[in-house]
């Protein structure tokens, strides 16, 4: 994993330690810094499934936590039950229905979501408990410092920051430029 500042670019590469959805080989990455309990990327979210649909193995997507912990006290807890479902193999199940339900984020519901989705709701409250996820969340949330991120959802394209509106044309037509 290589670091360094910038504020243009994705200082950590994508690697084994990100949750990816898409072949290493497509042509555009997309990695998006993003907070369960942000309402701007709770915009976002079913534009990036729209691409993804469209643009299939030709677009490769990497969620990486950022919780705005200031501003959206359900935040942290919303990421560290998304890695808890990681550790049984549902991540993205669980960041599907993080923000397809993000308007109650509280603990009993985040367990609640985890039992719908078949994760094991008495691993997830414990792993709330203990923070067993926090580092994980802390460390995507530093090399989103690290990259320029200040705010979310952020985008980079293939490791270049897309300072553009995120809205669906505007989104797609970055991608696609990189595309070719």
């Amino acid at each position: 994993m290589r670091t360094q500042f910038s504020n243009d670019r994705l200082t950590i590469e994508v690697g084994d330690h990100d949750h990816v959805q898409g072949p290493a080989s497509a042509p555009v990455t997309l990695v998006e810094y993003g907070d369960y309990q942000c309402p701007y990327c709770g915009q976002a979210y079913p534009i990036v499934k729209r691409l993804q649909s469209e643009m299939g193995d030709k677009l490769r997507f990497v969620f990486r936590n950022f919780p705005l912990t200031q501003v959206h006290e359900h935040a942290e807890h919303a990421a560290e039950a998304a890695e808890a479902a990681a550790a049984q193999g549902k991540f993205w199940e669980m960041h599907d229905a993080l923000y397809e339900n993000q308007k109650n984020l509280s603990d009993d519901h985040i367990v609640q979501l985890a039992s719908k989705v078949g994760i094991d709701a008495k691993q997830v409250t414990d792993a709330l408990g203990a923070h067993t996820y926090r580092q994980k969340v802390r460390e995507d949330f530093i090399g989103g410092v690290h990259s320029g991120v200040n705010g979310t959802p952020s985008f980079f394209i293939n490791g270049v920051r897309h300072d553009e509106s995120y809205d669906y044309e505007t989104l797609r037509a970055a991608i696609l430029a990189k595309a070719k």
